[in-house]
């Protein structure tokens, strides 16, 4: 279905062939690209020398370079580039910072203006690195994604377009239950524990407050985290009970929902009370695997970060518990990742980018692609995949006429080394340039 040709794009090109694009039309804004090689996000192959043209923020033609009809527009000449769309995280934590891991409770101490400073700077180095759209699952100040999404969409900040998932839905002393060893819980704070919960009536209850409170998903933490105490890495927490309450409260009111499940147990309940995407996936057996394809149930699967926690976790002082339960799950993770491809998951690109810095969010597409996926895969994962994952296919995710004008180029090609994507040159959000590194 994501297969297209450029029939009606060049259909629509010789509509607009005619057009002498300016900086001025009715006051409109232009922007003309000029694409060495342009990879869609939809189609299995790229396409060679083609012009985009975007219009108040939308693109509005897509078409091959002719140099006579393009003599009298200001273009951005990226002959020698490869254009992408915009990339797609589906599993950021753009509030927090990786180095916090290590004393998790900086968040009992911290005050939304700190929040604020933190995010505004992770929204602007996400963006920097081609992520012109993102999915923040959870924060533990619990509005701090929300605000953030607000204040990118009012122009008062640069940021990449966010959904927000406000608080984690968790059981008392579960994955997203911010509780330490040796720290009573009557001194947690209140606001962090918003989403913990107990039975389908309460689990009902703080997802309709979420909704209320302006999220745009629902993370529920169906089982045991990794990089949490004293819990095990695929425990079943959410009963389906709980999980089909959220899901019921979610999908009627048009959103969708996303399950921390490590375990193949949490999977499979999860995916039968009707979730829309797993994250980690990291113990999923065979039948989680068919379930998901079955139910056409994606995988966001943080492949990178276990290379990352091995790297940096020691030599930063992380407890020892994340060290060994990183350990025990990351190679398992990469198995299921390669059967699930093989299988037909869907697998929508998303790195858990509170546990490694933002930024470093393209390290992951090397370890999909060297554990299966083809370059093309991989992009596609994080873009037209993503975006149909997320329900924004009709705004991002793919380089076509009538979606916003969001764009990424890269000097290399992407298609011969996937690495190209951790130099990202340029980037393009709403038609306007937010990056552009000149070629020497």
């Amino acid at each position: 279905m994501r297969q297209r040709t450029l029939f009606w794009y060049l259909v629509l090109g010789q509509l607009f062939s005619s057009i002498s694009f300016g900086a001025t039309e009715n006051n409109a804004s232009y922007l003309n690209i000029r694409c060495g090689q342009l990879i869609d996000g939809l189609s299995e192959k790229p396409y060679k020398d083609h012009l985009i043209t975007i219009r108040d923020g939308v693109i509005i033609q897509l078409a091959p370079y002719n140099k006579l009809t393009s003599l009298d527009i200001e273009l951005l000449d990226l002959s020698a580039h490869t254009c992408l769309p915009g990339l797609i995280d589906t599993h950021g934590h753009i509030t927090e910072r990786a180095d916090e891991t290590a004393d998790l409770s900086v968040h009992y101490r911290r005050n939304m203006e700190e929040v604020r400073v933190i995010s505004e700077k992770n929204a602007l180095t996400t963006l920097d690195a081609g992520f012109t759209t993102v999915r923040n699952l959870g924060a533990y100040i619990a509005w701090s994604g929300r605000d953030l999404r607000d204040r990118v969409n009012n122009g008062e900040v640069l940021g990449p377009r966010i959904q927000t998932s406000g608080f984690y839905l968790t059981v008392p002393s579960g994955g997203g239950d911010l509780v330490i060893p040796g720290i009573p819980e009557k001194d947690i704070p209140a606001r962090i524990r918003q989403g913990v919960s107990r039975g389908p009536d309460q689990f009902r209850l703080n997802a309709l407050k979420a909704i209320e409170g302006g999220a745009d998903v629902l993370k529920i933490l169906a089982s045991g985290a990794v990089l949490a105490f004293g819990g095990i890495p695929g425990a079943p927490e959410m009963t389906p009970e709980e999980i089909a309450a959220v899901v019921a409260v979610a999908h009627k009111a048009g959103i969708k929902v996303t399950a921390h499940a490590h375990g193949a147990q949490s999977i499979k309940e999860a995916i039968l009370a009707g979730v829309d995407s797993i994250e980690h996936a990291s113990l999923a057996d065979d039948e989680a695997i068919q379930l998901a394809v079955d139910n056409q149930v994606a995988f966001s699967m943080d492949v990178y970060n276990g290379d990352y926690i091995n790297a940096v976790g020691e030599l930063q002082g992380w407890p020892d518990e994340f060290i060994r339960k990183n350990i025990e799950t990351t190679d398992a993770q990469r198995q299921v990742f390669k059967k699930a491809l093989v299988a037909g998951v869907p697998i929508i690109y998303g790195t858990d980018s509170s546990v490694y810095p933002h930024g470093d969010n393209a390290k992951q597409f090397v370890i999909m692609v060297e554990h299966g996926m083809s370059p093309m895969q991989a992009i596609q994962s994080a873009t037209s995949v993503a975006a149909e994952y997320i329900g924004w296919q009709d705004r991002v995710g793919s380089i076509a006429i009538g979606l916003y004008g969001d764009i990424i180029a890269v000097k290399e090609d992407p298609l011969d080394d996937i690495a190209a994507l951790q130099d990202v040159a340029v980037v393009i959000k709403d038609g306007k340039i937010i990056k552009h590194i000149k070629s020497l």
